[in-house]
């Protein structure tokens, strides 16, 4: 059953209101200084629309979904009022960590991205094993690959950075039966493995929990179609999951705090937190962590955010083209 309406709201309603945003970045994440996203407001109030630019549209038309069942369609009955998050810390060497830490205040877990291109495994190791000391002994750290390694390279790296206690591995290797190998080999290895990209950017994101390939599954709301089909992967999955966010402005935020608010479960602190990486968002009141928490709300942008983060006008025609040719792919799939 999903609450998305059928067909989507006409494009014109979309582009309505439509504001396209580019953020900097304080550090370089994933490959890129600057994040672009296009805002708009629906009955429900406002939503997001980012898929990345690399994106074809038959991938960015889940990403619209997203966005529409957010802007359109009432959110499921919130379980919790606040959502704790974990902090990001990008591929930066060990003496920035203790800076970007800093951005999380009261985050006690931290997700290390690792397996940077260019970079080796001891850089991996250095910023791991300085998160690990500023957490201490109490705290949380994972690692997230974003599939960089092939299965002898993740079990070799998972080895290796096994004493900094890592509560799990993210998306180690890049297919599902690569997971459920590495998975095999680590047996005797409490390191449990968890899925993202094989479930957001699959065809079918259900195919990693048939094939017994992950521990748990990181979901995010946008790229899944919107937070009533996440929460049907969730309940189909049978896996414990993990809710976070695709560097999302603070209305992408939103949509997956409203996600974790009403899933029954929460086992792990959320990705939720990433808005710290921005040099500036779009709200007057940013969805950053209080005390290793952000709370469930609706955010609203501020209009001279939205002005000062305006994309060029070349880049904002790409956009409204990218949303007419999604819009249409859209309704053709619906």
């Amino acid at each position: 059953m999903s609450d998305r309406p059928v067909p989507p709201p006409a494009l014109e309603e979309l582009l309505a209101t439509a504001r396209v945003v580019a953020i900097p970045l304080r550090t370089r994440f994933r490959g890129v200084d600057e994040r672009e996203a296009m805002l708009f407001e629906g009955p429900e109030g406002w939503t997001e629309f980012s898929p990345f630019v690399e994106y074809d549209d038959a991938e960015a038309a889940a990403w619209l979904a997203g966005a529409i069942d957010f802007g359109w369609n009432p959110a499921p009955a919130p379980l919790r009022d606040a959502i704790p998050v974990n902090a990001t810390l990008p591929a930066v060497g060990p003496d920035a960590v203790a800076g970007v830490l800093a951005l999380y205040p009261g985050c006690r877990t931290v997700k290390v991205k690792v397996a940077e291109r260019g970079q080796t495994l001891a850089d991996d190791i250095a910023r791991v094993a300085r998160a690990r000391e500023l957490l201490g002994p109490e705290g949380r750290v994972r690692i997230d690959a974003n599939g960089g390694w092939n299965v002898d390279e993740a079990e070799h790296a998972l080895h290796a950075l096994a004493p900094f206690d890592l509560e799990y591995a993210e998306q180690p290797c890049a297919r599902v039966e690569e997971l459920a190998e590495l998975r095999a080999r680590l047996h005797d290895w409490d390191i449990p493995i968890a899925a993202d990209e094989s479930v957001r950017k699959a065809a079918d994101p259900l195919a990693v929990a048939r094939a017994g390939a992950a521990d748990l599954l990181v979901v995010k709301a946008q790229p899944l179609g919107g937070i009533h089909r996440a929460m049907e992967v969730v309940a189909e999955a049978g896996l414990p999951v993990n809710v976070s966010s695709a560097l999302d402005t603070s209305i992408g935020i939103a949509m997956g705090a409203h996600l974790a608010a009403a899933l029954p479960e929460l086992p792990y602190d959320c990705g939720l937190a990433t808005v710290g990486l921005f040099e500036r968002d779009v709200v007057a009141e940013p969805l950053v962590p209080v005390d290793g928490a952000i709370p469930v709300a609706r955010p609203v942008p501020d209009t001279v955010a939205l002005d000062a983060l305006a994309a060029s006008p070349e880049r904002t025609a790409w956009w409204r083209e990218r949303l007419t040719r999604t819009h249409a792919h859209l309704t053709r799939v619906e």
